[in-house]
């Protein structure tokens, strides 16, 4: 005779083959804990008063109440702010308990404390190649936070472990997607960049931690320089440029300076000037303009023409 298939057990959500977080039931932690201390104490009691007449019948009663009492009382839990109790009955996750206080449950539920307080992963400094193939040195930090207590607890071994690799693995791959300096060309890069990198970061981080309900607050570049091998290049290379970018400016300032000059004497009619005499004024004033150092006045007494 075939089966009847059961039905889905309704205390446990699944989704994607996890089980998820679900809020436990377990009732006012004083009333039970009164009810194991009436108990307990009502065996004494009673030990006492039916010892005396008949101790066959009293003992085992006061035995009986008593183990009652102190069964009742072991399923008082109590759960402190930023902290979940995750409890399992018989190998079967029944639900959590987040909200802090005490609760009474079954006395033969397994509890396991989750913190769900926000903390801070740094991870190590890692030398990896950048997207251009150059060795640099990097390091991040991510603020995490459990969102998915049931999560956290069945679906991956050590979930703190499993951040920590997690965290490594991200910063590799951010690291060997885009180049330590853009060097003028568009794109982004890890130094010019940090905002919309990180940015990324913190998203891959937390696609791939989600699998353990963790959700992911933000994330930061606490390291990022070249490596030693190759940073007195890099230097030399961003200080070129820096010297090239500048001499631009400034050229691009004298030309301008220059224009204005001759269109001024034109205006004026200051001087008149043929195109030897306004090449010669500008050779000079492009030396003067462009100049590192601080020029020496020569008076010209002669003539251009011979």
């Amino acid at each position: 005779m075939p089966k009847t298939p059961s039905a889905p057990m309704p205390e446990v959500a699944r989704g994607h083959g996890s089980v998820r977080e679900q809020r436990a039931f377990a009732p006012n932690g004083l009333a039970g804990g009164g009810v194991g201390l009436a108990l307990l104490l009502g065996g004494v009691a009673m030990g006492v008063a039916l010892g005396e007449r008949n101790a066959a019948v009293g003992v085992p009663i006061a035995v009986v109440l008593g183990l009652a009492g102190l069964l009742t009382l072991a399923g008082l839990v109590t759960v402190s702010p930023g902290e979940a109790k995750v409890l399992q009955f018989l190998g079967r996750y029944v639900g959590t308990l987040r909200d802090s206080g005490l609760y009474w449950v079954n006395p033969l539920t397994t509890k396991k404390m989750v913190s769900t307080r926000i903390r801070n992963h740094e991870s190590a400094v890692l030398k990896v190649n950048d997207g251009d193939g150059n060795p640099i040195e990097i390091a991040a930090v991510v603020v995490w936070q459990v969102a998915d207590t049931a999560q956290a607890v069945f679906d991956v071994d050590d979930f703190v472990t499993f951040v920590e690799v997690q965290t490594e693995t991200a910063v590799r791959h951010i690291a060997n997607s885009y180049p330590y300096d853009a060097h003028g060309e568009t794109g982004l890069s890890l130094r010019e960049n940090a905002e919309e990198i990180t940015e990324r970061l913190s998203a891959e981080i937390a696609d791939r931690v989600a699998a353990a309900g963790v959700r992911v607050i933000e994330s930061r570049f606490t390291h990022l320089a070249y490596a030693p091998e190759i940073a007195h290049a890099m230097l030399q290379r961003q200080q070129a440029s820096a010297v090239v970018s500048a001499r631009a400016r400034i050229v691009e300032g004298a030309v301008g300076m220059v224009e204005m000059a001759l269109d001024r004497l034109a205006e004026h009619d200051v001087v008149e000037l043929d195109e030897e005499r306004k090449a010669a004024m500008v050779s000079n004033l492009l030396v003067v303009l462009c100049g590192d150092r601080s020029t020496q006045p020569v008076v010209n007494t002669g003539s251009l023409y011979h």
